[in-house]
């Protein structure tokens, strides 16, 4: 049977699913709403199955490669959840490497964010994917599980996570010292957060359909930052304005790309929201940016 991409689903579903995802409605509220879409022997409950991810299937770099390197390990965040964990990953050489932080999207880090690190590190960069939900436990295993437990971080906590992450991923010998972040809705809003805090700290960055930041602060970023964007994504693309017009004033170097049809997400392999010409595009430019940037 054919892969399902979103052209198999009425936009009301994906739109849907998107407000399921992201917790503005719950499970049996989606189910319940989906009824109308199930047909033809197809389940509300099978629409959310074949909507949601299958990461074994869209594995692009498997652990074992011999082309890299990887690990599990623990780092310091004083400010935040005290002990933290993340995916560190690099090229299989002694040769020290440009870095780049790898931010999961509200489910924490899930095998799918685990292959982006590796995918990274076959493309000759130290990745370093950090778990928010390590305080929690980290990530359960179970996508619906995770969301529930992404809503009890304390966020305050969770983003000096991510800054502790970026200063010790920095500091790795592995590393040149240079370093870029990329990220994936809620971690494309981190990317922009953590573009405020950290100045030039940060090389580059680049968020994949993420929330802006606060604008007062958008005059603190120093790294250049590329902005991907899916078309229909309503929830996220109506902040963009004030954004740029933001980065404008400050004088910011940034570029955005919008992918005409795209749905939130159309990364993401492992679902049937993914778009496989806009995603090799998008991955094509975000390697371009940080080798330019970082490299």
């Amino acid at each position: 049977m054919p892969k399902k991409t979103a052209h198999d689903f009425d936009q009301e579903l994906l739109i849907l699913f998107d407000a399921y995802v992201h917790g503005g409605i719950d499970r049996r509220t989606f189910l319940d709403r989906a009824a109308k879409f199930a047909v033809g022997g197809v389940t509300a409950a099978m629409l959310l199955e074949q909507l949601s991810p299958n990461f074994l299937e869209a594995q692009v770099v498997k652990p074992e490669d011999a082309r890299i390197v990887q690990e599990y390990i623990e780092y310091p965040s004083p400010n935040g959840s005290g002990t933290m964990r993340g995916y560190f990953t690099r090229p299989a050489t002694t040769a020290r490497a440009p870095g780049v932080l790898v931010i999961h999207e509200n489910r924490g880090l899930n095998p799918h964010i685990e292959d982006i690190a590796r995918r990274m590190a076959v493309d000759g960069f130290v990745a370093f994917a950090p778990d928010a939900l390590f305080p929690l436990g980290g990530y359960p295993g179970e996508e619906d599980k995770a969301r529930e437990m992404f809503g009890r971080l304390d966020q305050a906590k969770t983003r000096e996570d991510f800054i502790a992450a970026a200063g010790f991923l920095k500091a790795r010998p592995e590393c040149t010292g240079k370093i870029g972040a990329v990220g994936f809705c809620y971690g494309g809003g981190m990317v922009n957060f953590l573009a405020t805090r950290l100045g030039t700290d940060l090389s580059a960055g680049v968020a994949f359909y993420g929330s802006s930041p606060n604008l007062e602060d958008v005059p603190r970023i120093k790294a250049p930052l590329m902005i991907q964007s899916a078309e229909v994504d309503a929830r996220i693309n109506a902040s963009w304005p004030d954004f740029e017009a933001a980065l404008k004033a400050a004088k910011v170097t940034y570029e955005r790309h919008l992918y005409p049809g795209t749905q939130h997400g159309f990364n993401n392999d492992t679902t049937p929201r993914y778009d496989a010409a806009a995603a090799k595009l998008a991955w094509d430019r975000t390697l371009a940016f940080f080798r330019t940037h970082v490299r």
